[in-house]
């Protein structure tokens, strides 16, 4: 989430800003068109109520799912729930507070329901008020998104649509990942925490998002547009995201009836044919990203299992998950993060059981 200094107090104003100072790094210039007004979806929006004295908050409304009869904004619950502090009823705004000079934009919708923190998704939905956005689910530069999910696998070529960064490209990098994210509880203010995941997805390159751009759809990049993920999280080399078919599930028992996104019916397609990358292919050494075959998978994961909980017990480790090897993208690889910040360097055996390890070093993972 990216958070701006009140303009009252600050001491520095951007040129390119009416009102506020930048805090988070990462501000990008492709997505100047995700910060205004809009009537799409992947862009700028969150509470009106995230916001502290001295700085206001706000993320990305990512996309539209609905219950059969009524339509909500799908986000992340520290976008729209404050980190689990929302009431029912609480005012949603497009923009974002962070776009308005930290006043008061437009509202478009009602805070819903939120996955609470811990149950490894950081999801929330708000009712849309009738006639505030496209009642069709278009995300601007992608258009509708299927209304068929896929599971996401490590080559998979994927998009998104941001507040902070607008459309980018990037592929799958790890699945069945853990990983410790940080958060705060207040907007720039109050302790910070940090809560454990499993399952997760990573994607690459560090481009792929910054702050602000939780909430965001990630889909499959091809014309089906398929549904794979949920951003929430990052650092300034890998994005995280909740698998999307645990978002729904999660949301769904939290809301009381099943959700499915707003989109194209007609949107969906093999698995075959989404990898085949019919836009842009994700280019890693200048070749072609392409799938880890599935067999290769399974047998990353079974190590991987064995060995997860001694590995996020390890100091210094902030993430360990199933990916490939870098010198091979169909040679399946436990793949280590470590937080490059801290004191601890670990050191780990070449392979575990006959899977190759491959150490990532970042900097902390972030709640965006």
């Amino acid at each position: 989430m990216v958070r701006f200094r009140n303009c009252a107090i600050a001491l520095t104003v951007l040129a390119f800003l009416v009102c506020g100072s930048l805090i988070t790094p990462g501000l990008a210039d492709g997505g100047a068109n995700h910060q205004g007004s809009s009537d799409f979806y992947g862009v700028s929006g969150g509470n009106v109520n995230d916001k502290s004295k001295a700085f206001c908050c706000s993320g990305t409304l990512g996309s539209l799912v609905t219950d059969g009869s009524n339509s909500y904004i799908l986000s992340n619950n520290h976008v729209l729930a404050r980190a689990d502090q929302a009431a029912a009823g609480e005012d949603i705004s497009q923009p974002g507070l962070i776009d308005n000079g930290c006043r008061l934009p437009e509202i478009v919708a009602d805070f819903t329901v939120a996955a609470q923190l811990g149950t490894n998704v950081d999801a929330a939905i708000a009712q849309l008020r009738s006639g505030a956005m496209n009642s069709t689910g278009d995300i601007l530069d992608i258009g509708q998104p299927s209304t068929t999910t896929v599971s996401p696998t490590v080559g998979l070529a994927v998009t998104k649509s941001g507040r902070t960064t607008g459309q980018t490209h990037g592929s799958v990098s790890t699945i069945n990942t853990s990983v410790s994210v940080q958060y705060q509880k207040g907007c720039n203010s109050g302790k910070k925490f940090v809560i454990s995941y499993t399952n997760q997805v990573v994607i690459t390159p560090g481009s792929f998002s910054a702050g602000g751009d939780s909430g965001s759809l990630i889909v499959t990049d091809n014309s089906s547009k398929n549904p794979v993920a949920l951003l929430f999280a990052g650092s300034s080399s890998s994005t995280i995201a909740n698998p999307i078919g645990e978002v729904l599930t999660k949301l769904s028992a939290a809301h009381g009836s099943a959700l499915s996104f707003v989109g194209n019916p007609g949107g969906s397609s093999p698995i075959s044919q989404i990898l085949q990358s019919e836009t842009q292919p994700f280019l890693r050494g200048g070749g072609q990203m392409r799938q880890l075959p599935e067999q290769a998978a399974a047998r990353a994961l079974a190590a991987l299992e064995n060995y997860r909980a001694n590995l996020m017990a390890t100091p210094g480790v902030i993430g360990a998950g199933v990916g490939a090897t870098a010198e091979n993208d169909t040679e399946p690889a436990i793949i280590v993060y470590v937080d490059r910040t801290s004191a601890h360097r670990p050191l780990f055996a070449p392979s575990l059981e006959g899977v190759a390890v491959r150490v990532v070093f970042t900097d902390p993972f972030v709640a965006f």
